[in-house]
């Protein structure tokens, strides 16, 4: 399941991408990866005079020398250790990532969420959006804050996986598990019983409530069972992003583990979630 061989690592030399750069090294030492360096820049600027401002074609040989010549000299100190590659492109950038993960063997892709870079673009959120859709390999985002990512969560001492309650939650949870192993740290699950916000249409009936909590927890008793994950697990009412925030940080999670989904298949309906869980995580995100 784990043990990621070659690590993706887009960035766009900002201060947010830089932040990223010691988990991006405790995750490439601790599972003798390669990484490789990606940075994609536009080809293309917009004009902000005229009517209407149009796309302006510049020297896109200058904009490619340029952007290899910063790459060769980025990170050289901080991965002298380790097995680096680096890739310059011209293109859009969240295509220009997934295609090169999948053609390239790619275990894990790590980002921030955005950066504020010369080349901003390649790590905006949207462009975050647009891999985490694409991309066919597990997602590593860093938390969405202003302020350059929390050292405190490096070690990994405290996992919260985000389960739905359905049979694609097994092998999420087995994901889970295995990561929690392999670094040392705890784990615990967390489910949201979205209905809940419904349960007024029973006028807020406690016993169709506390209902849907047993069948929930009887739920999630079985899935662990099924996928041999033996944690601990929380039920909880109400929003499911809200919800995982909550939770994650009152178990100080240093890493959230959801279940993404991609386009070859799902592992349940938690993804449509995703980004709003990673948007609000006040911890990186793991999405499977």
């Amino acid at each position: 399941m784990t043990g990621f061989k070659h690590i993706l690592f887009p960035i766009d030399f900002s201060d947010r991408c830089c932040g990223a750069v010691p988990f991006v090294d405790a995750m490439a030492s601790r599972y003798s990866a390669k990484i490789t360096l990606i940075s994609v820049a536009e080809p293309m600027y917009y004009a902000g005079m005229g009517d209407p401002g149009g796309p302006i074609m510049i020297n896109i040989d200058t904009i490619l020398s340029d952007l290899k010549e910063r790459l060769d000299n980025a990170l050289t100190r901080e991965f002298a250790h380790l097995s680096v590659g680096r890739i310059a492109e011209l293109g859009d950038p969240a295509r220009v990532i997934a295609e090169f993960a999948h053609a390239n063997g790619v275990d894990l892709i790590m980002m921030p969420t955005h950066g504020y870079g010369p080349f901003r673009r390649l790590l905006l959120g949207s462009v975050t959006a647009k891999v985490l859709h694409d991309a066919e390999c597990p997602v590593w985002t860093a938390a969405h804050v202003e302020e350059r990512p929390c050292q405190n969560h490096l070690a990994c001492r405290s996992i919260l996986c985000a389960v739905d309650g359905t049979p694609k939650s097994v092998p999420l949870m087995q994901w889970a598990a295995a990561i929690a192993k392999d670094v040392g740290a705890t784990l615990r699950l967390v489910h949201v019983i979205t209905e809940l916000n419904r349960s007024n249409i029973h006028g807020f009936d406690e016993a169709y409530d506390r209902d849907l909590f047993q069948r929930a927890s009887r739920a999630i008793l079985e899935l662990k069972e099924i996928a041999n994950v033996d944690v601990p697990h929380c039920t909880i009412g109400g929003d499911v992003v809200a919800g995982v925030h909550e939770e994650a940080v009152r178990h100080a999670a240093d890493l959230v583990v959801i279940g993404r989904g991609v386009l070859h298949g799902t592992l349940g309906r938690l993804r449509t979630h995703a980004y709003g869980i990673i948007r609000q995580s006040p911890c990186p995100v793991l999405s499977v």
